[in-house]
């Protein structure tokens, strides 16, 4: 097994055991950090000791595995603070909230997949919730798709050639697939997804986009399955091309066409009433 190098290795092999707290579970211990970074087990354990002595992570006295502790949640509440793209979004999404009734959430790019930064939870009794800076994969549900959909040609096809797992039953796995689709979403500017990451879960999302017109997030619509039907999206989706767009206006965007199905952008939307499921 390697050492802990000086220097830049050293600091990479920190930042690789902090982020593995972001896609797996709440928990780790020593044996499987080492087995997931190919580490020897001393090696991990002093990469721990440090990061304890600075509250960055916090060891379990019961279960004598290790969680992300106060100074991380620290960085991660400061983070959110200063997020341009969040404080741009949040007030739009209450908007969105309050017109649709159903949970909307932001998610941003992040290496290998993407992240929700924020949520306005449904007013439904029954209503989605999200982990907020868990790592998803960029090609399974609405917000992810539309991000994807937008990045660069290479970017794009890194994503499609690495492999596309299926968290659902639903989710996309085909390349060629999810490259039509992808087409599609470009030109009418949001997805949709039924079940492609959660099984019982709809959604539909449009992109926002920076001064530069790169993707910076995307903003969502989201609810249980029986309430998100087809003719919720077709409702809804122009509603929400029209909040992504404002994201991005006070972003510094310049503004875009207007996309094939967006037509009636500012027409009010009426909740659709709740249907037993199909």
């Amino acid at each position: 097994m390697a050492e802990v190098g000086g220097g830049t290795e050293g600091t990479s092999r920190v930042a690789d055991v902090l982020l593995l707290f972001v896609d797996g579970p709440s928990t780790l211990g020593v044996s499987r950090i080492a087995r997931e970074l190919g580490l020897s087990k001393a090696v991990v354990h002093r990469i721990l000791v440090s990061l304890v002595s600075r509250g960055m992570v916090a060891l379990d006295p019961v279960s004598h595995e290790y969680r992300l502790g106060p100074a991380a949640a620290a960085i991660g509440a400061r983070a959110l603070r200063e997020s341009d793209l969040r404080g741009a979004a949040l007030p739009l999404l209450r908007e969105l909230r309050d017109a649709t009734q159903e949970t909307v959430t932001l998610s941003t790019p992040v290496p290998h997949g993407r992240v929700y930064l924020d949520q306005v939870v449904g007013t439904h009794e029954i209503k989605m919730t999200v982990e907020l800076g868990r790592r998803f994969p960029l090609h399974a549900g609405s917000s992810g798709k539309c991000m994807l959909a937008f990045l660069d040609d290479a970017e794009r096809e890194e994503v499609l050639a690495g492999g596309l797992a299926a968290l659902t039953p639903g989710t996309v796995t085909d390349p060629d697939a999810l490259r039509d689709e992808l087409d599609r979403i470009v030109e009418r500017r949001f997805a949709a997804s039924a079940g492609e990451r959660q099984a019982d879960a709809g959604s539909v999302a449009a992109p926002v986009f920076g001064v530069s017109g790169e993707v910076l997030g995307a903003i969502s619509v989201c609810g249980p399955r029986y309430r998100v039907t087809d003719e919720f999206v077709a409702a809804i989706a122009p509603r929400v091309v029209a909040v992504a767009d404002r994201i991005s206006h006070r972003l510094g965007a310049a503004p875009r066409r207007a996309p094939a199905m967006a037509a009636h952008a500012g027409a009010p939307v009426v909740a659709t009433p709740e249907r037993t499921a199909r």
